[in-house]
């Protein structure tokens, strides 16, 4: 048998992050030395409010423009497809803008055929942007695999304008996804597991793991309520640094554990259609929180928290119910099949564990709930 290859701790990230108010019109200006002839990929919707910006900014650093649209799902035929216009535009970068689903395809893409690419979030609600990794799923939503790729984007630009100008549950859904961040990355700082950056983590990645989630505790609340009137204060600053470069990179190379897995296992489940990753994720971190048997006051504190920010922390609010027995074991068995980030937990997670710690927090949740003046779940309605 051939050794083992000798384990490293790494840490990998984008070659640029770039944020702030207006950062859209610096957009051609960034690009510029990536590559002379763009693809940018965007949907109807989000380029009818950056379509004049990118416009402008193309313009101004001599580049020139195509653009194409975007469905809704990153799938392995919407890679395919942008890798295909890739090869027939001659383009050398690609340059996603809008949600997950276009900046995972459009990295998929990009490394598929050959070229560079970038990330532009409209919305500050995944840790997506600065990966070196796509989520595909398949039509209905469905999770179906990781891709890696061998570097991160070159660039990762937001514009905290258009951020602040989004429904604000995206950035409610972002908190979700990035209070997860320091939950799973202590818990691979236990057991040494190997993270998505392909080695063991370091301090720095489990570090920053811990830095989005003190960001979020202090400043998420005023953040929610500044972008519920589209204004940009220091606090969303922070939150949307927190939500995708700080949780970005601690996700990726501080490691993934149980709270991403329970996500991907919720996606099994047809009730939960319609609900963002980072609201599905809460429901994996709280779940992941049962499963430690964190100190009560931890895991009160946590659903306190979230039900102010408006993430779900019951079964209720994802469209299922304790009495979902055989609905929540298939949850629970694509959370623990081969492969998942749930087997970096210090300790094996079965089926049945996974199961009655799904059920768990509905009760403790409405309770915790009640015992603070807080409002009773809404139940989920998939569409």
């Amino acid at each position: 048998m051939p050794a083992a290859p000798t384990p490293i701790r790494t840490l990998i990230s984008p070659g640029r992050y770039a944020q702030g108010r207006g950062a859209i019109e610096r957009l051609g200006e960034l690009v510029a030395p990536i590559g002379s002839t763009p693809l940018v990929v965007a949907d109807d919707t989000v380029w009818s409010f950056v379509g004049d910006a990118v416009t402008r900014s193309f313009a101004a650093a001599d580049l020139p423009l195509t653009r194409d649209g975007f469905g809704v799902y990153a799938t392995a035929a919407a890679v395919d497809g942008i890798a295909g216009r890739i090869r027939e535009t001659g383009a050398d970068v690609v340059v996603g803008v809008g949600g997950g689903s276009t900046i995972d395809a459009v990295k998929a893409a990009g490394h598929l055929a050959g070229i560079r690419w970038v990330s532009v979030p409209t919305v500050a609600s995944t840790d997506a942007p600065c990966s070196a990794l796509s989520v595909i799923y398949d039509d209905d939503g469905g999770f179906e695999e990781y891709r890696f790729f061998p570097r991160n984007p070159d660039l990762v630009l937001v514009d905290t304008q258009l951020v602040a100008n989004a429904p604000v549950r995206f950035l409610v859904a972002g908190v979700g996804d990035a209070l997860a961040t320091w939950i799973e990355a202590r818990a691979v700082a236990r057991t040494d597991a190997t993270t998505m950056a392909g080695g063991l983590p370091t301090a720095t990645g489990t570090a920053l793991a811990r830095l989005s989630w003190d960001i979020l505790w202090e400043h998420a609340l005023p953040a929610v309520a500044a972008v519920r009137d589209h204004v940009v204060t220091p606090s969303v600053e922070k939150v949307v640094e927190a939500n995708t470069l700080l949780s970005g990179l601690g996700f990726e190379s501080g490691g993934l554990a149980a709270a991403h897995a329970i996500h991907n296992g919720l996606t099994a489940a047809p009730q939960t259609h319609g609900l963002t990753h980072g609201q599905k994720v809460n429901i994996g971190s709280v779940t992941q929180l049962v499963l430690e048997g964190a100190p009560v006051q931890e895991i009160r504190d946590f659903v306190e928290f979230t039900t102010r920010v408006g993430l779900p922390n019951t079964l209720t609010e994802v469209g299922l119910s304790v009495d979902d027995v055989d609905d929540l074991t298939r949850v629970a068995e694509a959370a623990t099949a081969e492969g998942e980030t749930i087997h970096a937990m210090p300790f094996t997670v079965r089926v049945p564990d996974l199961v009655d710690a799904l059920r768990s927090i509905e009760g403790f949740s409405r309770q915790v709930r009640a015992d603070a003046g807080l409002p009773e779940p809404v139940a989920h309605r998939a569409h």
